[in-house]
């Protein structure tokens, strides 16, 4: 019991940067109508109300795939499909209209519960519908007329800002409304693309029944960059020769996070609704629990090569020569070149560190942290120590400590406490400067 209760103290403390991060900012949420009629869709409820309770703008955008072909079957009526899109006759219309309104009282039933047993006990959550998609119909498409099939015309970005900033969740559905009051059957994918770039929205996260992307070992790839990410759309769906078969649920995630991305939204994450807490994981954890696309950037993090050492010692010299950094040779960089980790930019240097392992203590070094004056002010120091915290948990390392004499409050500002210069590793205290007189600092991993 007392184990438990320190690993949820602990949590809820590693936790609190990302709570302060996500104060404010506007996510935009997918649910398809497999992740409504899932058993696990009240665990996804209750992290919704939480996520509401720490004051993150939410937009629901939901589906009803599941429930329209449950209501066409009853119905006596064949789905068709044309070039992967269902073909939407009057008929069908009923059908799509019909699941759509179930799943959207679905959804703002549960989000209206507060029994006092239960997590949304006192959420007093306000969930807003409305005509804020306009659509306009697909037309004919090679021969064939797609009828009440549409496409997203316009998103009422300002109607919905109103009431995000009301403190209101606002739930859309894959309905689309025309100037001359038609209804439309639109790609809930689609339209969740569609909100969170009208939205300029900090993130759209998209639930299916997997976890995310898999790499050729089938383990989960926790990133991958919106070029990447479109290649392997590419993939699945040119693997699909039949346009009368749907594309594949992961297909058609991925190809939205793609079209946020190129939109202007800065991550995408797709996770599972089938596994409790996955939207948490995601969101308030340093490794998540599925697949997030970043945006392509101009500036990267990547691993230090040989031909990088010219561009390295112009970075650190003026630095070495005003005694910040401790000086390197030309000869020892190339020969500690794989330590370091840099952050380029229009392929120049402009920031750097690296990490030196202790394997028999379990702790590695972090030194030679510098980023270029010009650059200075952003969130660079940030990701680089991500980045070398990363390298260090996967060599098996339980802290990392760094020497410093100028940068104390930066790294005790990131959760590094000051140590005693005997707590360093026995090769590394043999190795200490008396006369630089650095302190030391350490932090758990």
């Amino acid at each position: 019991m007392i184990d438990d209760i320190k690993q949820y103290v602990n949590w809820f403390r590693l936790s609190s940067p990302y709570i302060n991060a996500h104060r404010g900012k506007t996510f935009v949420l997918m649910l398809g109508g497999e992740a409504v009629a899932d058993p696990n869709f009240d665990h996804i409820v209750h992290d919704i109300a939480l996520l509401n309770s720490l004051g993150v703008r939410l937009v629901l955008v939901h589906g009803s795939r599941v429930q329209i072909e449950r209501r066409l079957t009853e119905q006596g009526l064949k789905p068709r499909l044309h070039h992967h899109r269902r073909v939407t006759d009057q008929d069908t219309l009923r059908c799509v209209i019909e699941a759509a309104a179930t799943v959207r009282t679905e959804i703002e039933a549960r989000l209206s519960m507060g029994l006092s047993n239960t997590p949304m006990h006192g959420a007093r959550i306000r969930v807003v519908s409305g005509n804020s998609v306009t659509a306009r119909p697909v037309g004919v498409h090679d021969g064939v007329d797609l009828g009440f099939t549409g496409e997203v015309r316009r998103i009422d970005s300002d109607a919905i800002s109103q009431q995000l900033d009301q403190g209101n969740i606002v739930l859309l559905s894959h309905l689309g409304y025309s100037p001359t009051g038609e209804i439309f059957n639109l790609a809930v994918e689609d339209v969740a693309t569609r909100t969170a770039t009208a939205l300029n929205a900090d993130k759209l996260v998209l639930f299916g029944t997997d976890k995310g992307v898999l790499d050729s070992k089938q383990a989960l790839r926790s990133e991958l960059l919106t070029r990447k990410a479109e290649r392997l759309v590419h993939h699945y769906l040119s693997s699909l020769e039949d346009s009368d078969t749907p594309h594949t649920e992961l297909s058609r995630n991925l190809e939205a996070a793609v079209s946020a991305c190129r939109g202007g939204v800065e991550r995408c994450h797709l996770i599972s609704y089938k596994e409790d807490g996955a939207l948490l994981t995601e969101l308030f954890t340093r490794d998540g629990s599925g697949t997030m696309v970043l945006q392509e950037s101009y500036e990267q993090i990547r691993q230090a090569t040989i031909e990088d050492v010219g561009g390295l010692l112009e970075l650190i010299r003026p630095m070495e020569e005003q005694g910040i950094l401790v000086r390197r040779s030309r000869e020892r960089l190339e020969s500690e070149i794989e330590r370091f980790t840099l952050v380029e930019r229009d392929s120049a240097i402009i920031g750097c560190a690296a990490l030196y392992p202790f394997a028999k203590e379990q702790a590695g070094e972090l030194a030679c942290v510098a980023i270029s004056p010009e650059y200075r002010g952003g969130e660079r120091g940030d990701l680089l120590l991500d980045a070398v915290e990363k390298q260090a948990v996967a060599l098996g390392l339980k802290q990392i400590f760094v020497l410093t004499t100028r940068t104390a409050h930066w790294f005790i500002e990131r959760g590094f406490a000051e140590i005693p210069v005997d707590d360093l590793p026995g090769e590394k205290k043999s190795l200490y400067n008396l006369q630089r007189n650095s302190k030391v600092f350490s932090k758990p991993l």
